[in-house]
């Protein structure tokens, strides 16, 4: 009688380990990269909001900005808090633009800085540009 042996040999574990490794060392830089744009989503939604408090602002006021040099002056003046947001540590408003600086995101835009432009049109509606400090990296900047 014939024993036959199933299973796989050493050889083929190998390969396949070696298969998995090589795959995840191409996969790892993209999935980190994926992690920092989630990271930056939480800092420009939080903008986003802001903006949105800024326009009404500009509504109500009938033409004037707010100027707010720091997170207690927007809560005092906007009514928008930053309690739950974790990855800017400088937010102001000056004539309208909010300028944020990022942190504990990841160290290629750790303290980088996004901008966020009013541009008012004809109708007095406003659309809001996006814009980034030079040194932030390209891939990761806002789109408009």
């Amino acid at each position: 009688m014939k024993n036959v042996n199933s299973g796989f040999t050493l050889v083929e574990l190998l390969i396949v380990v070696a298969i998995i490794g090589i795959l995840g060392a191409i996969a790892w830089p993209y999935f980190q990269g994926h992690v920092v744009r989630a990271r930056l989503t939480e800092v420009e939604n939080a903008m986003a909001t802001l903006g949105s408090a800024v326009a009404s602002y500009y509504q109500d006021s009938e033409g004037s900005w707010p100027n707010c040099p720091g997170i207690n002056q927007i809560r005092t003046s906007l009514g928008v808090g930053f309690g739950s947001v974790t990855r800017i540590s400088q937010i102001t408003v000056i004539n309208g633009i909010i300028t944020a600086t990022v942190d504990n995101i990841d160290p290629m835009v750790n303290n980088k800085t996004l901008i966020l432009t009013p541009n008012v049109t004809g109708d007095g509606s406003i659309r809001w540009v996006w814009g980034s400090s030079a040194d932030f990296p390209m891939h990761l900047r806002p789109r408009s």
